[in-house]
């Protein structure tokens, strides 16, 4: 009978090792004091929180952002810190094994269970959290403001799961994620809004991280390179650089602290001079004047066309004209031709230096 309880023992102490050994895939460092049952549930903490949609090159997103310890603590932060109080409160939910994930996700989608879906969106914040501090790093936005957009993508993805695909919950939750992440990136990157068209929203999202890419391996990035990896045009690689690499500036704006000048003050005024203005209004009076006398000397046909179709605020086209006076479209074009000829030829005599104040007539427009 004495093997039995040694037996039991020393199994005994091959769970505890293995409690202890568990802990070995973990990316994020835990602290000196750790108790065991944490340690037991270290293997599904890295399995959960690393669905393939973040890249195998994102090793550890937490120690990338210089927050090793983010996660770990006995006692909550002070208040006056919300983001390390956030991700302490977030530490207290139980990250799921595969089969509670299932569990859950299965109540949710065939009865509407509330306390399912409470389990499953609070068991998944510090996916949030990561997905998060990864596009800090490219779009250095507020953390939190991050993190709140991810929560609500976090939501959609446990509506709309569906558990009988086959897919980790997990796995779909981070596009749903990312997808919140970069939309709330994407409006509220400058106040005049970008990623109007399809090619803008694939630049906005991938142009940095393609940067990158090349650059670990050695390659200058351009614009040319660029556009072929990502399949877009070379110009809208060049604009969207020059978009993301720029900053936008007020012109309500003070020029200098306490100063009451703003930019808008230094802009210069395109607003045309009194005898600017004076001298156009002269000078459109004058090409009236004569316009309405050479026209006197104009025949029936072609003062039909010049009233109908070169005054006229809605022209009639050539069409219509040559049916009103029983000749073909060509015939109308033809008369038309003249018509403008004889005008100019009139205006050059009568208006000083008609050609360079009435450039366009003057060319033939």
């Amino acid at each position: 009978m004495s093997p039995g309880p040694a037996k039991k023992k020393a199994s005994g102490k091959a769970q505890a090792k293995g409690r202890s050994s568990a802990k070995a895939p973990r990316r994020v460092k835990p602290p000196a004091k750790t108790k065991a049952r944490s340690k037991a549930k270290a293997p599904e903490t890295s399995e959960v929180l690393e669905p393939e949609v973040l890249g195998p090159e994102e090793r550890d997103i937490l120690d990338a952002a210089g927050e090793p310890a983010l996660f770990s603590g006995q006692h909550p932060p002070a208040p006056s810190n919300p983001l390390q109080r956030y991700l302490w409160e977030a530490r207290r939910y139980p990250l799921l094994t595969r089969e509670q994930e299932q569990e859950l996700t299965r109540r949710y989608y065939e009865h509407g269970d509330r306390d399912a879906a409470a389990k499953l969106v609070t068991s998944n914040l510090r996916l949030v959290v990561k997905i998060a501090m990864d596009h800090q790093r490219y779009w250095m936005r507020n953390l939190l403001d991050l993190i709140q957009e991810g929560n609500i993508g976090l939501l959609q993805a446990v509506q709309k799961f569906d558990p009988f695909r086959g897919i980790k919950f997990s796995y779909y939750a981070s596009f749903w994620i990312k997808a919140y992440i970069l939309k709330f990136v994407m409006d509220n990157w400058r106040l005049v809004r970008l990623g109007t068209t399809q090619a803008q929203r694939k630049l906005f999202y991938n142009l940095r991280r393609e940067q990158e890419k090349l650059r670990a391996q050695g390659i200058s990035p351009g614009p040319k390179l660029l556009s072929t990896r990502l399949g877009v045009p070379e110009q809208d690689v060049i604009d969207m650089s020059q978009r993301l690499d720029s900053w936008e500036l007020s012109l309500d704006a003070p020029v200098r602290d306490e100063s009451e000048e703003s930019h808008q003050n230094f802009l210069p005024d395109e607003t045309p001079a009194v005898d600017e203005t004076l001298a156009d209004d002269e000078l459109r009076q004058l090409f009236h004047q004569q316009l309405m006398a050479v026209r006197e000397t104009l025949d029936e046909k072609e003062r039909d066309i010049l009233d109908r179709r070169l005054l006229a605020d809605n022209p009639m086209t050539l069409s219509e004209l040559g049916e009103e006076h029983g000749v073909s479209r060509e015939r109308v074009r033809q008369i038309q031709a003249r018509l403008m000829d004889k005008i100019r030829d009139y205006l050059r005599e009568k208006i000083p230096d008609f050609d360079e104040q009435f450039a366009d007539l003057a060319e033939g427009d």
